[in-house]
C-alpha cells in the first residue's frame, strides 16, 4: 500500500476563474497558518500568471491523501 500526501491550494484569478497549485509531500508539521501564510506571499508577490492572470486571492486550500494498492496480476 502508497500513501501519496499533497498540499492543493486554490486562488481566485484578476479573470475571475479559478486556479490550483499542488504540492507534493507537505512537511507533516504544516499549519494553517503556515499555508495561509504562504498563499498570501504567492498572491502578494504576484509570481504566478496563469492564462495571463494575476493571482487576485487566496480561495482555499486542503491536504489530500491517496492511498494506493497495487495488485501483481502477473499469471
Amino acid at each position: 500500500m502508497d500513501v501519496k500526501t499533497k498540499l492543493v491550494m486554490v486562488f481566485k484569478t484578476s479573470s475571475d476563474k479559478q486556479v490550483s497549485f499542488s504540492i507534493e509531500d507537505p512537511k507533516d508539521s504544516l499549519t494553517e497558518q503556515e499555508i495561509k501564510s504562504a498563499m498570501e506571499l504567492i498572491v502578494s508577490q504576484n509570481i504566478f500568471a496563469p492564462n495571463g492572470s494575476t493571482l487576485a486571492s487566496a480561495v482555499g486550500a486542503k491536504i489530500v491523501k491517496t492511498d494506493t494498492t497495487d495488485y501483481d496480476l502477473v499469471i
